[in-house]
């Protein structure tokens, strides 16, 4: 049987706080054995909710807190007076060992800073990632970065590829995912020099990763390769974009299939499809977004999730913390250490040799 998995949950978090957090808990309580949550926030909020939902109850534990970190409030605010608030308390629980991850749906700045602070970087990896899945033609694929930093450098991409592989391993069971570089085109000569150094390295080190090489943005939802890497400002911008094209078409498809008695008919006939594909591309279900390259496992669910939703961030909390992610990325990163060592050795001597002649 598995062993019991405690999760570290910022209850006030999000849009909707304590109402759709403690349901998104019932969800996952009912369809996932063996875990346990620590709740933070106020418990005269939490308690009620509860109430609501037998399931989460008989697995809950309140830790209460009136202190809140709002959406709208600056990273360097949070970390001012972030402490003591819910989400510092869902991290620094995770930091104690009190639980094995921690979900948070709220501020994203503010999630990313105070989990720094508190749980600090892995060793080896210089900067943290966002990764989005993103529904495709052929399953999911990961992009990372999508907003932790808005400019990285060929090795800091290198890192992205090797967790994000990690990440699709561990939550959608490819048994190797495949990897590529976002860029404005295929060609070997194309892009700035951070996107063609990250391909130099990918191509010619001995990282045990499937690399594909560059993929263009048509390639996202195509499903092309498992993984795509880009900095984390071209990587938001995407997600917005298609996110904003998913409410496009939602939309149109209503306006049009209630524009007319016979278009409802063939609303009504092609229901069942139509239902298919609205699961398909429901945000909610690919639901939360780890923080990458921490010491610990961080998950951001999205600020509107529903209680679906949540429960979609907290599956993947629990497929992380069961699975061997973190072990994966430190053999990668101690590989990729070891290359980039050698690399600068290399152009040291080649130089010092340079000058001597």
């Amino acid at each position: 049987m598995p062993q019991t998995l405690v999760i570290s949950i910022d209850a006030m978090g999000g849009d909707h706080g304590p109402s759709v957090v403690v349901a998104g808990v019932d969800i996952a309580a009912r369809a996932i054995p063996d875990l346990r949550f620590l709740l933070h926030g106020d418990e005269a909020q939490i308690n009620p909710e509860l109430a609501k939902w037998p399931a989460a109850r008989a697995v809950s534990t309140v830790l209460h807190t009136d202190k809140a970190i709002s959406m709208d409030e600056k990273p360097a605010q949070a970390m001012r007076r972030g402490k003591g608030s819910s989400v510092w308390n869902a991290v620094e629980a995770l930091r104690e060992g009190q639980a094995a991850v921690a979900v948070s749906a709220g501020n994203t700045g503010a999630l990313m800073a105070i989990s720094k602070l508190l749980l600090r970087m892995a060793p080896g990896i210089a900067r943290p990632a966002i990764v989005a899945s993103w529904p495709t033609l052929t399953g999911v694929t990961a992009v990372l970065d999508v907003g932790a930093n808005v400019e990285s450098d060929a090795a800091q991409l290198v890192e992205f590829a090797i967790m994000g592989a990690a990440f699709h391993h561990a939550v959608h069971g490819s048994a190797r995912p495949t990897v590529g570089v976002l860029n404005v085109g295929s060609e070997e000569e194309k892009g700035h020099d951070e996107v063609r150094g990250a391909h130099a390295l990918l191509r010619a080190t001995t990282l045990d990763l499937d690399y594909r090489g560059f993929v263009e943005g048509n390639d996202i939802a195509k499903g092309t390769v498992d993984v795509i890497v880009t900095d984390g400002f071209t990587g938001n911008v995407a997600l917005k974009t298609a996110e904003g094209l998913a409410r496009f078409f939602a939309a149109e498809m209503r306006s049009t299939f209630t524009s007319s008695p016979m278009a409802m008919l063939g609303a009504l006939f092609a229901s069942s499809g139509l239902r298919k594909m609205r699961q398909r591309l429901d945000p909610g279900a690919v639901n939360g977004g780890p923080l990458l390259g921490l010491n610990g496992i961080v998950v951001k669910s999205h600020g509107g999730a529903d209680a679906k939703g949540f429960a979609a961030a907290i599956r993947v909390a629990a497929d992380l913390a069961r699975s061997d992610f973190t072990a994966e990325i430190e053999r990668n990163i101690q590989r990729l250490t070891t290359i980039l060592s050698e690399t600068t050795t290399a152009t040291v001597t080649a130089t010092a040799e340079g000058v001597a002649e």
